[in-house]
């Protein structure tokens, strides 16, 4: 009886434990970053087609480090071909625990306080997606509440304080289990990674104010 092979697989998740930067940075090039190459340019052409500019593909490469060696990795998308960094995009990637798909507005975006106001005044776009999904107002920290958990109140929180605080960040999305993540085959993960992005585009549009 034929089985399907998961996409991601322990290991993958397991490249967090590798001790040392060299050896945890090989161990991403090696199993990791070829899927984030392959979800690059899948999503990079379904983010385009959105119509807002043509999304480009950023894999971390997490070149600065020296030391400490990443906790977590990702690819980024973005309406631009050199840096994603200062514009909102969107990511997937994975944590020891977890793996993520979200849109990000981290600390190097100069419209927050813009983009908080926008979100305020359309907060239907982030209360209409599933409860299950997550907000964050940190992209260093693997934590994160879901929708249902924030409520309305902790939603207006993030975005008082994205335009208040220097530091602040924004991030929406979804976050599976590594136990669940291991389970889908890779057209059931491309399957959901294109739903997500579908349910974010409305909070997208909203942000850049489209």
């Amino acid at each position: 009886m034929a089985t399907t092979t998961s996409y991601w697989t322990p290991d993958d998740f397991n490249v967090f434990t590798v001790e040392g930067l060299e050896h945890r940075m090989s161990a991403l090039q090696t199993k990791i970053q070829p899927k984030f190459n392959e979800l690059g340019e899948e999503f990079a052409s379904q983010l385009s087609s959105h119509g807002k500019g043509e999304f480009f593909p950023h894999v971390a490469k997490h070149a600065r480090r020296t030391v400490n060696p990443p906790k977590d990795s990702w690819v980024a998308f973005a309406p631009a071909k050199r840096g994603y960094k200062a514009l909102p995009h969107f990511q997937i990637g994975l944590w020891n625990t977890h793996l993520f798909i979200i849109l990000a507005v981290i600390y190097e975006n100069p419209d927050k306080k813009g983009i908080a106001e926008r979100l305020q005044a359309n907060r239907n776009v982030l209360t209409d997606l599933p409860d299950t999904y997550i907000i964050s107002g940190d992209h260093m920290k693997p934590e994160a509440q879901t929708l249902k958990e924030a409520g309305e109140a902790g939603i207006e929180a993030l975005l008082e304080r994205l335009q208040t605080v220097k530091k602040a960040e924004f991030l929406v999305g979804r976050h599976i289990p590594r136990e669940e993540a291991v389970t889908y085959s890779k057209e059931a993960f491309m399957e959901l990674t294109r739903q997500t992005i579908n349910e974010l585009l409305p909070v997208y549009d909203v942000i850049v104010g489209g």
